[in-house]
């Protein structure tokens, strides 16, 4: 019965990496068939089915996730990387100052939003100063990576192995603290920042990326913005700024001051308070003016950018529409529409007169910003369509802000000298922030990551089966006869490698599920301490760099970028090998010494 159970668990394995690399299905979905195939032979009772959706280190995870998610909706980050990235610094000076800061907010931040965020400032740096942005967004994505391998709660990967090593019954083990991962992590995020620095341009391709060609059709919007009380922009040339720099982004063509056209500006010319300053731009470029940091305001928007939620919207005029021939301000999208006019585009017809004074023709796209009235203002109505959401952004209060932000960092910092549990601190923030309505209780569920929470519960149980059956046993036995010969230290070698293909190609929870139990069963075979066994098997699956499918926020920057399959293999091969020579050299040192 014995065998027939592990012929069993084997042909569950073989589904599960086929299945995962050729796609057949989801990776949750492919889980649930394994586990419940297990389950029909009896080599699991519903119990051990399940009992892995009890384990506490799968609501830490989801919780994590969540919270940088709140994180990114309040555009904190957002706002934190427009003031550590000035406008103009070198190409390496960017480089260097963007994987540092990445790397070292992935140690304690979920690194998935911190890309997500990162990737649009990527982009506009890199077409500001004519520079591929291929040649930025690995390294984006390879820092984040890094960054999460320092700490407990850096990586879902972490935490994932943290709840292994609780649930398994193997071998006796303390939990993994906070800072078990640092002593490999530190010193291989100062190394891969490095390698990336000196070898990033050498080996990236100089391509034009999916973002770059999709600008070329992008659509160029008037907007008019004044120059409010106390903006830095009063006593400025325009050499002083951007405003005339780059015509694909935001481009200065001409300036009202007090009923008078400037139309034929030099570098020279001397900014005023009150000047209003007509720009031709793209939308995501025209919402920046948005930013109180821009010293800009927009009259036809007026109070609106105080919003909350601040939604800024893309419409279009129909050709049957009422409000053609009528001004924009005869219009009052306020009062009509709860919305406010930004900028107006007209197919590549140079517009004259003040935005206001436009009469709106069918055609015309209106770049918006939206209030909370605005989709039940216009339901029934065939005045316009909409075309696209540019951008959403929170504005809660400030206290609010640093209650989330405060509230994190304290659970993370009280776990880390075992005050409260992180599980117990997460928890309570979760709490505060709702009672306080940072973010609204039934927006919550819609951050939760629930294919994520199947596939580590059932990985668990997947684990369990292996242990149950022999096939654990088997296959370490057979990793030990093959690589123990040449030393411990090869052992840890040889589950570096086979744990680093199964990551790149079938992702690295399922690398991490397999290999696990495995690793785990070749310590307790040879009497040795399980630590740097477990460890190696986090490291060599967190730190995925061979592929693009392998990890998240590789998959992220992936089509962005332009990138092909082996741009990551040209770049990530060598940074393996040098994190597998770190990581196996360190867990030496400090347990087999």
């Amino acid at each position: 019965m014995q065998h027939f159970d592990a012929f069993i668990v084997l042909l569950v394995i073989i589904f599960i990496l086929v299945s995962l690399y050729k796609e057949w299905v989801g990776a949750a979905f492919t889980f649930f068939i394994a586990v419940l195939v297990l389950g029909l032979f009896g080599i699991l009772t519903p119990k051990e089915m399940l009992s892995g959706f009890a384990n506490e280190q799968i609501a830490v995870v989801l919780m994590l996730l969540l919270l940088g998610d709140v994180i990114r909706q309040t555009s904190i980050i957002e706002i934190f990387f427009e003031k550590i990235f000035p406008r103009s610094s070198s190409n390496n000076g960017f480089l260097m100052r963007m994987m540092v800061w990445v790397g070292g907010l992935s140690a304690f931040l979920n690194n998935t939003p911190l890309v997500a965020v990162m990737m649009p400032y990527v982009h506009q740096w890199s077409k500001r100063h004519n520079v591929s942005s291929s040649k930025l967004l690995i390294p984006l994505s390879y820092a984040a990576i890094l960054g999460g391998c320092v700490t407990l709660i850096g990586t879902s990967t972490n935490l994932i192995v943290s709840g292994m090593v609780i649930d398994q019954e193997i071998i006796p083990m303390e939990p993994l603290e906070m800072f078990d991962f640092f002593w490999v992590g530190f010193p291989m995020l100062i190394i891969g920042i490095v390698y990336l620095y000196f070898f990033s341009y050498r080996y990236l391709p100089d391509r034009k990326t999916a973002m770059e060609e999709m600008a070329i059709g992008e659509r160029k919007y008037l907007v008019e913005a004044e120059i409010r009380t106390g903006s830095h922009l009063i006593n400025k040339t325009i050499s002083d700024t951007d405003f005339r720099r780059n015509e694909k982004e935001l481009y200065l063509i001409e300036i009202v001051r007090k009923k008078r056209l400037y139309q034929v500006l030099d570098d020279g010319f001397v900014m005023e308070e009150g000047d209003v300053l007509r720009f031709a731009g793209d939308n995501n470029n025209i919402t920046d003016i948005l930013s109180e940091k821009s010293g800009l305001t927009l009259p036809t928007v007026g109070m609106m950018t105080k919003l909350k939620l601040l939604q800024v919207i893309e419409i279009v005029i129909s050709y049957n529409s009422s409000l053609i021939t009528k001004s924009v301000k005869e219009v009052n999208l306020r009062g009509r529409y709860d919305s406010a006019l930004i900028a107006i585009h007209r197919n590549g017809e140079k517009i004259v007169d003040h935005i206001e004074d436009v009469k709106l023709k069918a055609g015309d796209v209106l770049l918006i910003i939206a209030g909370e009235n605005f989709y039940s203002s216009i339901q029934g109505g065939q005045d316009f369509y909409l075309l696209s959401k540019v951008k959403e952004l929170r504005k809660p209060e400030r206290y609010k802000v640093w209650t989330l932000l405060g509230g994190t960092l304290l659970a993370i910092f009280l776990a880390a000298i075992k005050v409260v549990p992180l599980f117990m601190g997460l928890l309570v923030v979760i709490v505060v922030i709702n009672i306080m309505k940072v973010v609204s209780a039934k927006d919550l569920p819609k951050s939760i990551d629930y294919n994520l929470a199947v596939i580590i519960a059932l990985s668990l149980a997947l684990g369990t089966a292996m242990l149950k059956s022999g096939v654990a046993d088997m296959i370490a036995n057979f990793i030990i006869s093959v690589f123990l010969p040449l030393g411990r230290v090869s052992l840890l070698v040889g589950i570096f490698i086979i744990t680093s293909i199964l990551a790149a190609y079938i992702t690295n929870k399922a690398a991490v599920a397999i290999i696990f139990p495995i690793s785990l069963t070749a310590a307790a075979n040879l009497g040795l301490d399980p630590k740097p066994f477990v460890l190696i098997v986090s490291f060599a699956a967190a730190a995925n760099f061979l592929t693009p499918i392998g990890y998240q926020t590789n998959l992220m920057v992936y089509g962005p970028g332009g990138y092909i399959f082996k741009d990551f293999f040209k770049i990530g091969l060598p940074l393996t090998i040098i994190y597998m020579v770190v990581a196996v050299s360190v867990l030496s040192y400090m347990y087999f010494t």
